[in-house]
């Protein structure tokens, strides 16, 4: 068992985390364990293997597995202006960011190679398989849910409801609005009242259409997403750190449909990025149809002020559209400018599988959340470095 990341946690801030009053000589014992469990885990790992794995001269890490043996490095960015970009990463409690311009890497900053639980980015991820099975002809966007039989716990799905097509599933306008696993509160807030809208007549973020999405994936090509992932996407464009294993499934009593969480690093998400950028291209071999990228971050629907929502993409109304997970994961794709800028906040790690679900929620006020805004603010910061010409 591989307990190594928890180390993450720096031992004083765990302690007093451990240690606060919360009243009760059963949770006066429970964080006892706890912390007994961390003080003996921090003490058997090397205090060194995180410096030893990081090392880097300047922006770009020197280690072996950097992205500078893959990609040239770009040389005439502001140097002072991307330390001040990552110094205000650091405060809002990013812990990796690269950003790729022009096919060249400009910035590899942090824990880049650690294996983060993804959250919503999965989405964007499972869209690029997407692709490349309509191309395959495998799947018919234009099937409905009633065509796959595609039904669910009670209250089951209405005859409306299963006129959803595969394309609004993939626009999160299905018109579905039945209980989901893996929904935040939020989620379950906003959710609409069940056949209250027609499939294709609404937007509204809905993991029930995301994770249906991935059931329908494996149903139609015979395949566990975490191999298409691997042999369709990551093996052809040199990703690092991605495994088969490294896509699960969570399922919970409310849907007969899991969620289907990646782990994956800020490098091969970096890779990721860049391929969308470049069309679905690489090197000598078209990955994704680039009609399906061009589809895929159009906005469909309007989100928010400035944000659109194209096929489980972001869009903004300047062009760039990008990839969110929870708590601040993103991947920003800057089609004019040529850039891609990878963000990640430490979410846990495979790892970290052995932790309960009651240790997890304790160790959530550790993490600091990056928003929209303050991830727009990094950008901008990230840009300002950017050559005048």
């Amino acid at each position: 068992m591989n307990l190594v990341n928890c180390a993450y946690f720096q031992k004083t801030t765990v302690m007093k985390r451990i240690t606060s009053n919360i009243g009760g000589y059963k949770g006066i014992l429970y964080r006892a364990c706890v912390t007994l469990i961390f003080i003996v885990v921090l003490q058997i790992i090397p205090q060194d293997i995180f410096a030893q794995e990081h090392e880097h001269s300047g922006l770009i890490k020197e280690d072996l597995a950097s992205l500078r043996y893959s990609f040239p490095i770009s040389e005439d960015w502001s140097n002072d202006n991307l330390a001040s970009a990552m110094l205000y990463a650091q405060e809002i409690g990013s812990s990796a960011v690269i950003v790729m311009h022009d096919g060249k890497l400009v910035l590899e900053w942090g824990k880049t190679n650690i294996r983060m639980w993804s959250h919503s980015v999965r989405k964007s991820l499972l869209n690029a398989l997407y692709g490349i099975a309509v191309e395959k002809g495998l799947i018919d966007v234009k099937t409905t849910i009633a065509d796959l039989g595609i039904d669910d716990r009670p209250p089951k799905l209405s005859e409306q409801e299963k006129q959803a097509t595969i394309l609004d599933l993939l626009q999160s306008r299905s018109g579905i609005y039945h209980e989901a696993s893996s929904e935040s509160e939020y989620m379950k807030r906003g959710r609409p009242s069940r056949d209250v809208f027609r499939p294709g007549e609404h937007w509204y973020y809905n993991n029930w259409d995301f994770n249906v999405l991935g059931t329908i994936f494996e149903l139609k090509t015979d395949t566990p997403i975490g191999q298409a992932f691997k042999e369709w996407i990551a093996d052809p464009i040199g990703m690092q750190d991605f495994r088969v294993e490294d896509v699960h499934y969570k399922w919970e009593r409310v849907s007969l449909y899991p969620a289907f969480p990646f782990w994956i690093s800020a490098r091969d998400l970096a890779r990721f990025g860049q391929l969308f950028l470049q069309l679905g291209k690489w090197q000598n071999q078209q990955v994704i149809p680039e009609d399906w990228i061009h589809a895929s971050t159009f906005p469909y629907s309007k989100a928010y002020d400035d944000i659109g929502y194209g096929l489980m993409w972001w869009t903004h109304s300047s062009g760039a559209y990008y990839a969110h997970g929870y708590r601040g994961q993103f991947v920003v794709i800057i089609p004019d400018l040529k850039i891609v800028i990878v963000s990640r906040v430490f979410s846990g790690t495979p790892s970290m599988d052995c932790l309960s679900d009651k240790v997890i929620e304790e160790l959530k006020p550790f993490v600091q959340s990056v928003g929209r805004q303050q991830m727009k603010r990094l950008v901008d910061l990230i840009l300002a470095a950017m050559p005048s010409s």
